[in-house]
């Protein structure tokens, strides 16, 4: 499957920075998902959850309180005011 490079970011920098193969949270107008060759947009990000699915199909789930989506043809970045991964415990 094709993957996208995506770019976690807050104001103290880059958090993670990685190819996937899907990353879905809710967008302004709701829940959206991004995958490989997805149409370039920008969007606003509620607070919520973040999942991040990998090449070997694992999941990885995260929280935002908000931020700024950016769909480009090279990266999909977040840049959100705070980021962090839940304990997998």
């Amino acid at each position: 499957m094709n993957t996208i490079h995506l770019i976690i970011a807050s104001p103290d920098g880059a958090l993670f920075e990685d190819d996937v193969l899907e990353l879905s949270l809710r967008g302004a107008d709701g829940d959206l998902a991004v995958m490989a060759k997805h149409i370039p947009f920008i969007t606003s990000v509620k607070p919520g959850e973040c999942k991040v699915v990998f090449s070997d199909n694992t999941e990885k789930i995260g929280y935002t309180d908000g931020g700024l989506l950016t769909v480009s043809n090279e990266a999909v970045t977040l840049l959100a005011g705070g980021f962090e991964w839940k304990d997998t415990e």
